[in-house]
């Protein structure tokens, strides 16, 4: 049974390896996409669109995975929130389904294959383990993207909205702030950037302020985001100046930030304890006691004589 198999699966791995040369070989893209690539990027638009060397691989990928359409159409079915939670992730486009879907399936393949290398009468146990492991490991990874995500853009957006209070103070609206601002903090804030760019889309779309402020609030599900918008409705409502109320809102998030910064030094002294006790402790104690203990040691061997 175990050597059926390896069969098996040295013929699956086998046939991905050709299945990978053929991909790199018919994947170059064409020089009419090319063109167009760089259309966008000298249009402004460098920050929509992936690199192409990431794009390459996920349609190489798309390819090599064309077989598992109809096991990708059962897996969404079976999981409506699917897209929403890869938004909250930032991978927003219709192919990032399908490839999350598509390294759900390949994924348990490739750890019952790494299952071999196990002996051989315990490489069925491996193959289970490892295909399960395998088989939720994107979705671990999706769940650490979202948190990354949201705690970029919570980092970034304090210096969003101090440049937006030096932008509004200085004569800009606040539509031509914000694109602005998208344009200066994008090698620093990118995730942020790209939410800003949105709004801005929308805006031209003809959506309303407010609606795509909502918008966005929605798709990073961040409270900071949502008190910013809340602010925003209040202040459209009441006609608050909004540079005043932007400052002062900007003042409440980097104090919330600086309370955050102070908590977590705080905790650092209570995290050392286990690193402390486990490994440094030890080590000082060998090197303090050992030569005492070996001398004793040696006294009462000498006594015994």
């Amino acid at each position: 049974m175990a050597a059926t198999l390896i069969v098996i699966f040295a013929a699956v791995a086998l046939f991905a390896a050709c299945a990978l040369v053929l991909m790199i070989v018919a994947g170059q893209r064409s020089p009419l996409q090319a063109r167009l690539d760089a259309l966008r990027v000298q249009s402004g638009t460098a920050g929509d669109i992936e690199p192409s060397d990431t794009r390459r691989v996920q349609d190489l990928f798309a390819l090599a995975t064309r077989p598992l359409a109809p096991f990708r159409s059962w897996l969404k079915s079976n999981d409506e929130e699917l897209s929403y939670r890869l938004a909250l992730a930032g991978f927003r486009k219709k192919e990032d389904a399908d490839t999350f879907l598509s390294l759900k399936l390949v994924a348990p393949i490739i750890g019952m294959m790494l299952a071999t290398f196990a002996p051989a009468h315990e490489i069925l146990l491996y193959a289970l383990l490892l295909g399960v492991a395998a088989f939720f490991a994107p979705d671990l990874f999706l769940f650490y993207k979202i948190n990354d995500y949201k705690a970029r853009i919570g980092r970034g957006l304090p210096d969003a909205l101090d440049l937006l209070v030096i932008c509004m103070e200085a004569g800009l609206g606040i539509d031509q702030a914000v694109l602005r601002i998208a344009s200066e903090i994008a090698p620093v804030h990118p995730e942020l950037t790209e939410e800003l760019l949105i709004i801005c889309r929308e805006q031209r779309a003809g959506k309303p302020r407010l609606d795509a402020w909502r918008s966005m609030a929605g798709r990073v599900d961040l409270e900071a985001v949502s008190q910013f918008v809340a602010m925003l409705v209040q202040t459209e409502r009441l006609g608050t100046p909004i540079a005043h109320a932007l400052s002062q809102f900007a003042d409440s998030l980097r104090t919330s930030r600086l309370m955050k910064a102070e908590e977590h030094a705080a905790k650092t002294t209570v995290k050392l304890i286990f690193p402390l006790t486990l490994f440094i402790f030890p080590a000082i104690f060998v090197v303090l006691l050992g030569p005492g203990i070996l001398a004793i040691m040696k006294t009462l061997e000498e006594l015994d004589r």
